[in-house]
């Protein structure tokens, strides 16, 4: 019996998150039709695409043993970069390479403040939230930047804009049904990083500077590049998730990305990766970003205000957070 147990056990934390996601999709499409439409589903998958980036970057900080409650304001501000570059008839792929290194150095610069400011890194990225934030109001004077595509002169900068956020690719079982172009992105990604964090030299020296800094740096891993490392990794995916946004909606705002880190964090929770660090799997916030959007996408179509949103989903970060500590 005890054998049997520890067997269940053994299923359930490494495929709870996964076993609680079925649960969750079956519940929702028993209670509504809407919800299980294949437009719905793959409309969902478009909306999973930005916290699933964020969350991927997120995944890479937590597992060494920080985290980075900036991601949002970066995600803003690399967003009103782009849109200001784009107003000022910049080309389109050079505003959005521009955007993508602002991401990375403003992540960079977290990752600086907390090895070699020697913060702790809550309170680093708790500094620059606030002044990246403060710095995306400044640059639009707190007004939103409207009408990005039809400032772009050349066809296919504008085509090339609309695609990464409105893009579709014709499914070849049903010509009806479109794979959204940020979904693609979003799954390799995932792939990218599954191949970074499990068959790389870096993957590994990320895991042993979460489990233990010192250890590792006496077996040589330069813990403080690892580091920077991650955050620039975190800022450079706010940053594409950001784009993808203002190219969805046609517009930016130094509002965007607010709160966005809690739906990360939430994903990496649920996922199983440790918030101490060292351990965890990328696949695990595949399925943490699936939830997260499976719960914010069933509690719209079920009419759910959104302060009530925020309490279901402050209640699952709870609970990962508690079963983390149980394991």
């Amino acid at each position: 019996m005890n054998q049997k147990s520890k067997k269940l056990n053994a299923i359930v934390s490494e495929y709870g998150a996964f076993i609680a996601l079925a649960a969750l999709v079956i519940i929702l499409s028993l209670i509504s039709a809407e919800f299980r439409q294949p437009s719905n589903l793959l409309n969902l998958l478009r909306q999973a695409s930005f916290n699933g980036l964020i969350a991927v970057g997120m995944t890479c900080v937590i597992l060494s043993d920080g985290i980075d409650l900036s991601v949002g304001s970066t995600f803003a501000l690399s967003a009103v970069v782009c849109a200001e570059l784009l107003m000022a008839g910049f080309p389109a792929f050079a505003s959005i390479i521009i955007a993508l290194i602002v991401g990375t150095l403003l992540g960079a610069i977290s990752g600086l403040l907390v090895t070699k400011g020697r913060l702790q890194p809550f309170i680093a990225t708790l500094i620059t939230m606030t002044a990246y934030r403060g710095l995306a109001m400044i640059i639009t004077d707190g007004k939103p930047i409207s009408r990005l595509a039809a400032n772009i002169s050349s066809e296919s900068g504008a085509f090339l804009f609309k695609l990464i956020g409105k893009g579709n690719i014709a499914s070849s079982f049903n010509p009806d049904l479109k794979i959204p172009i940020p979904a693609i992105i979003l799954v390799l990604v995932f792939a990218i990083f599954y191949f970074i964090l499990n068959r790389t030299c870096f993957g590994r020296r990320i895991y042993a500077t979460g489990s233990n800094e010192k250890c590792a740096t006496l077996v040589g891993v330069n813990t403080t590049r690892v580091r920077i490392m991650v955050y620039s990794i975190s800022g450079f995916l706010a940053a594409l998730a950001g784009l993808i946004m203002i190219s969805r909606v046609d517009s930016a705002q130094p509002t965007l990305g607010d709160g966005y880190e809690l739906d990360a964090i939430a994903a990496v929770a649920l996922g199983g990766t440790s918030m101490s660090g060292g351990r965890g799997k990328i696949i695990g916030t595949v399925a943490g970003v699936l939830i997260i959007a499976v719960l914010n996408n069933g509690l719209n179509i079920l009419e759910v205000t959104s302060y009530y949103q925020d309490v279901i989903k402050a209640i699952v970060i709870l609970v990962a957070v508690l079963s983390d500590s149980k394991r």
